[in-house]
């Protein structure tokens, strides 16, 4: 039994379409009416295979296959299609095409499983909307945090509006979170948005676990004054603090080679941004990132005191917010097992790696057992419209989620 191919890669070109940004870019928000549209593409193809469709109150899109046994809790596959504002066709699409064909698969050939079969096109997985992601991963779990409905785009539209705007009851969140243990497992299917595969030229990789992410949003307050009056020794520039930092980032992030600290300062806004005008006050973003836990919060803490040695410096005063921080968390054995024995099957000597981006995948580790099956990407190139991952690949991808699933319904 093996996925169509043509099919799948006919379905990746009709979702390329929405949200299409130049030749090959994907620019598809969270919470928009091209989301839904999106949804609604899906969702025919989800319907197609048997399921039976609906969108909660969180803006997941939600595909339920009934099996023999509809008390069992259910297996569970997904990512989502919502992406960055210059992005690419490829991330979170994959999981959630691939997953529909594999439903699509054991459809066609009679198969009724025994427990329920759902996919999950989550909402506001990439976060940089509202700045906060995981919030349809989160959100049936009942792990929201206090004010994320009041957080704001940049065109100081709402979480709470959007969601209104969207279609969603946001007074019913309740009847959309899952009971506990209701989910038997959850399988996700992504690209790796990294260079291993593709170094090692190895189309498919077994994922061992997600890295932690920590996020900040660090804002620094100066004193603005005229560039050409101020001497430069007493000048209170909120700019040069937060260069200081970026840097002290990078170095904190690669004290140890070979490593996988990650750290990254991806935003930065400046007041009051003229060329003739010391800049008073700067709000920059921290991505700090690693399977190890306790060399994360070594280096946060190491974080933390270069921040406070920098204002001190410039006479700046600081405030932190922590956006996000998650533990990393391990793939189930079990699952790997599995993913790595459906691999040989297709004689794939597939790897065993981290993943560094956090995923959906994530937020549900706190709820079941989780496997993540990783399709390479040429040079590693993700969040960018030149991501691109070969539908041979996909395809290959999808066989191995297809003979997962297949074995997992057996227990």
């Amino acid at each position: 039994m093996k996925i169509n191919s043509s099919r799948l890669q006919q379905h990746f070109e009709a979702m390329s379409l929405i949200g299409k940004i130049g030749a090959t870019g994907t620019c598809r928000p969270a919470h928009t009416e091209l989301e839904k549209q999106g949804f609604k593409l899906a969702a025919s193809w989800m319907q197609e295979a048997g399921m039976k469709t609906h969108i909660d109150n969180f803006g997941n899109l939600i595909g339920r296959l009934e099996g023999k046994n509809p008390n069992l809790p259910c297996l569970m596959m997904g990512s989502h299609l919502d992406s960055q504002p210059y992005g690419g066709r490829f991330d979170g699409v994959a999981g959630v095409l691939c997953a529909i064909e594999v439903v699509t698969t054991l459809h066609e050939n009679g198969l009724e499983p025994e427990r329920p079969i759902e996919v999950i096109s989550f909402a506001d997985e990439e976060g940089w909307r509202f700045n906060k992601g995981l919030f349809g991963s989160r959100g049936i779990l009942g792990k929201l945090e206090e004010g994320e409905l009041q957080r704001a785009d940049k065109d100081a539209i709402t979480r709470e509006q959007a969601l209104k705007d969207f279609g969603c009851d946001i007074t019913k969140f309740k009847e959309s979170e899952y009971q506990e243990g209701s989910i038997f497992c959850f399988l996700e299917l992504h690209i790796e948005q990294g260079p291993v595969l593709d170094l090692a030229h190895k189309p498919i990789g077994v994922v061992s676990g997600i890295s932690g992410p920590l996020w900040w949003t660090v804002k620094y307050k100066g004193m603005a004054g005229h560039t050409g009056s101020v001497p430069m020794p007493i000048r209170k520039d909120a700019l040069m603090g937060a260069a200081e930092t970026i840097v002290a980032v990078n170095e904190i992030a690669t004290q140890i080679p070979g490593a996988p600290t990650v750290g990254t300062v991806g935003t930065i806004q400046v007041f009051p941004a003229s060329r003739n005008i010391i800049p008073e006050e700067v709000v920059f973003t921290v991505d700090l990132r690693d399977i190890d836990l306790e060399r994360r919060n070594r280096y946060e803490k190491q974080l933390r005191d270069r921040i406070e040695q920098i204002t001190q410096k410039h006479g700046l005063t600081y405030s932190i917010s922590e956006d996000t921080k998650s533990d990393p968390r391990y793939c189930a054995d079990w699952i790997k097992e599995i993913i790595h024995r459906q691999c040989e099957e297709l004689n794939l000597d597939a790897p065993e790696l981290m993943s560094g981006p956090f995923h959906d995948a994530l937020a549900l580790s706190y709820a079941c057992d989780y496997g993540m099956i990783f399709v390479r990407c040429k040079d590693g190139i993700s969040h960018n419209p030149l991501e691109y991952s070969s539908y041979e690949d996909l395809a290959l991808g999808a066989n191995v989620l297809l003979g997962t699933v297949t074995e997992i319904l057996k227990k």
